[in-house]
């Protein structure tokens, strides 16, 4: 799971520096002026190997009455909610001040890891720090985020935090369970369970929090992870969502397999099509659970057409898999750790290299690559290096002569050999000299 990291500190100590630096490029505005900053703004990094969320907060002033500032408050403490490990910044130049002091008590309330940085200090000596001793939250760390010195050590101590590897969990299929608000995720979770995990009501927007639950069924181990509702951007507006919405794509980024809940009464939506494009582009295996498919009036024809318009709106990933419930009355609920099962093997399979080779040069054979500027692409041999996703990697005298429609001829050609349904896979070319 991908941790996340509050900065969080009084107005003006220079919290968005530190995290335009780690971000290595400028995202957060800086202004020497309070107040800049007064959204939750949100980055995925990595630091020795350790993927993370930075989360940037505006400055808290919580004795403040002003409206904007109890605002700025409010998401600053909503982060310190979700975050795992918290750093506290303070400004070396200026000194300890009285906020200073009102955000520790905050933070000591959170009983969260928290790493207190003494931001500003170009020029180290330990009669810079001391004071600071005083917040109680253990040894300050100084730092100049303009001069990049002293991130690295910050860095060091939050991954330190975080928690420990997940080889205990190599042998769970984690599932997470995404889609729009009140689709039915929630129900279709305690169906699987068998009892009621997680709050199940007609509100949108009931779960908030990404939520794993593990269990065993058949001998096998799962993680099944319950998500908060995704609307689209314009829609969230509640800060508390902004949080939820957030670990609803962490949970999507580290799971095995992605079942995208739609409310089969509302069709699958542009939102809907969104979601599963996020998922197609994170390269997990997935399978669309049509939910609520007791409220559907049928006749001999009524899955096929739901399929058609499914193969319409999910163009870009032909490969999609499918699956008709009702969470309400278990109707084929049973199918779907298999179905999940499934998918998560094609993600996993790895074609012979031979069969690879053989299969491609015969489909170069019928159908030539097209030339350009006289030009026509070589394929000298090719790959298959890594599965989740499946990746085929084509040597090829010039990488800039395939063409989009041509690779698509070759994963259509893969495809109809062996079975990915369920899961997308990538094509990669790279050039090779003849002589090499």
């Amino acid at each position: 799971m991908s941790s996340v990291i509050a900065i969080v500190g009084r107005p003006n100590v220079g919290k968005s520096t530190f995290f335009n630096k780690v971000a290595g490029r400028k995202i957060s505005i800086t202004e020497n002026r309070p107040g800049v900053t007064r959204d939750r703004i949100t980055v995925d990094a990595e630091w020795r190997g350790r993927p993370f969320t930075l989360i940037d907060t505006g400055g808290i002033e919580l004795k403040s009455e002003d409206t904007m500032w109890k605002q700025i408050a409010l998401q600053a403490s909503l982060a310190i909610d979700t975050a795992d490990v918290i750093l506290f910044f303070t400004d070396g130049k200026e000194g300890l001040t009285a906020s200073d002091y009102d955000v520790a008590e905050l933070l000591r309330r959170s009983k969260k890891p928290v790493i207190l940085v003494v931001n500003k200090v170009d020029d180290y000596s330990p009669d810079k720090v001391f004071e600071f001793y005083s917040l109680g939250l253990g040894e300050p760390y100084p730092v100049s985020s303009e001069h990049s010195r002293g991130i690295g050590d910050v860095l060091d101590q939050a991954v330190a935090y975080f928690p420990k590897g997940e080889s205990e969990e190599s042998d769970t299929l984690k599932i997470a369970v995404v889609g729009k608000p009140n689709a039915g995720k929630s129900s279709l979770v305690n169906k699987i369970l068998g009892h009621d995990r997680t709050i199940v009501t007609p509100i949108a927007g009931t779960t908030r929090d990404a939520i794993d639950t593990k269990f065993e069924r058949d001998g096998k181990s799962y993680t099944i992870i319950d998500t908060a509702g995704i609307r689209r951007k314009r829609s969230v507006e509640d800060d508390v969502e902004y949080y939820s919405v957030l670990r609803a794509f962490d949970a999507v980024r580290r799971a095995d397999v992605v079942l995208l809940v739609v409310d089969c009464a509302e069709g699958l939506t542009e939102q809907d099509v969104r979601i599963i494009g996020y998922v197609h582009e994170q390269g997990k295996p997935s399978v669309v659970v049509m939910n609520k498919w007791d409220t559907i009036e049928k006749d001999t024809n009524t899955i096929q057409r739901f399929e058609k318009d499914l193969r319409e709106d999910l163009k870009f990933m032909s490969y999609f898999k499918s699956a008709y419930i009702s969470a309400k009355t278990g109707q084929r609920v049973e199918k779907i750790l298999k179905l999940a099962e499934e998918v998560y093997a094609h993600a996993n399979f790895r074609v012979p290299t031979g069969a690879l080779n053989d299969l491609l040069i015969d489909a170069m054979r019928i159908s030539e690559p097209p030339s350009y500027n006289g030009k026509r692409m070589k394929m000298y041999y090719a790959s298959q290096p890594s599965v989740c996703p499946p990746n085929f990697v084509l040597m090829v005298n010039d990488e800039g002569l395939l063409h989009f429609s041509y690779e698509r001829y070759l994963e259509n050609v893969i495809r109809e050999a062996y079975d990915f349904s369920g899961t997308p896979i990538k094509i990669t070319v790279r050039s090779k000299k003849e002589n090499e």
